[in-house]
């Protein structure tokens, strides 16, 4: 009841009092603007208004951070903004992680080295939340390469799960089926990001192929009644992240977000953050959003909070 009374209030500090997963977060832009503005003297300020491409989104990236992060202690100080935003916003599971080619840009080829450096952030800043460390892949990048990296995490029993990103036309989801058949067999937890802005039948394509266990966004798969039957008889999670969908003008508004067709539908949702810093979007704050557009009641909203701890 407390948090369904917090929506209802509009008192999103109560909201946030209220134990949260963010199981969507890309730390290097998911960390916590008042941390960093005290540790580097920075205002970084979230977009105000929708862009519409991806290209427009890394514009915003040089202007507003640029390559001031891009050395180990700068990877270092955005992992323990990261968990100081889970702090602030509640949240008690948080899933977060590197990407591969980060390994040698900024923690010298070592795994360990890479896995220590989050868990003391986790240990020092945010004990009482639940570390997930996942295994990021870029979308763009050459299979042989990816395979070069992962070399390095196979066998690393501190990651929870995997996660392909980037550009979803950038090469065809079946190329990275040998890259999920390995992961399966690693006992990661298997998800990509599908259906943000692709179709809905990208998103049962990627699931079938690689064996996914989740996807984020997947918004897309409330365009086609069949995919949305797909995800419901195979219990396939969505990790949704209303803000960034709006603010990247893939959904008009927050009102008619798609969220709310796919919950009703039964699908298995979930709402995150995905990058804090470019869309003002902590997790308190989309539950909160969501409720005062109408999108979802108060006690729909709590359930699909209560589904995210699970």
């Amino acid at each position: 009841m407390e948090f369904r009374d917090a929506l209802i209030r509009g008192d999103l500090a109560a909201v946030r009092s209220c134990p949260k997963a963010d199981l969507h977060n890309h730390f290097v832009l998911g960390g916590s603007r008042a941390f960093l503005r005290r540790h580097t003297g920075r205002e970084i300020r979230p977009l105000n208004q929708p862009i519409h491409s991806m290209d427009e989104m890394h514009i915003w990236y040089a202007r507003n951070l640029g390559a001031s992060f891009e050395t180990p202690e700068g990877r270092r100080l955005l992992i323990r903004a990261a968990f100081a935003q889970a702090k602030e916003d509640g949240v008690t599971v948080l899933e977060i992680g590197e990407d591969v080619w980060g390994l040698d840009a900024f923690f010298h080829g070592d795994v360990e080295e890479l896995v220590t450096a989050f868990e003391t952030a986790h240990r020092e800043i945010a004990p009482e939340t639940e570390l997930r460390l996942q295994i990021g892949l870029s979308r763009h990048c050459e299979i042989s390469y990816l395979e070069d990296c992962l070399s390095h995490f196979w066998g690393c029993k501190a990651f929870y799960s995997i996660d392909l990103y980037g550009d979803e036309l950038a090469q065809p989801i079946e190329n990275f089926r040998s890259i999920y058949r390995r992961a399966k067999a690693e006992g990661l937890r298997l998800k990509a990001h599908v259906g943000e802005w692709g179709t809905a039948e990208d998103v049962r394509r990627a699931v079938e192929c690689l064996e996914l266990d989740e996807v984020q966004h997947g918004i897309a798969a409330a365009e086609d009644p069949s995919v949305i039957r797909f995800l419901v008889d195979h219990h396939i999670r969505l990790n949704i992240t209303p803000s960034s969908n709006f603010l990247l003008g893939r959904v008009e508004n927050l009102q008619n977000h798609p969220i709310a067709k796919l919950y009703h539908s039964g699908v298995d949702v979930t709402v995150n953050s995905d990058d804090v810093l470019i869309f003002d979007s902590d997790v308190s704050k989309e539950y909160l959003r969501l409720y005062q557009s109408g999108c979802l009641r108060a006690e729909e909203l709590d359930e699909i909070r209560k589904n995210g701890l699970r």
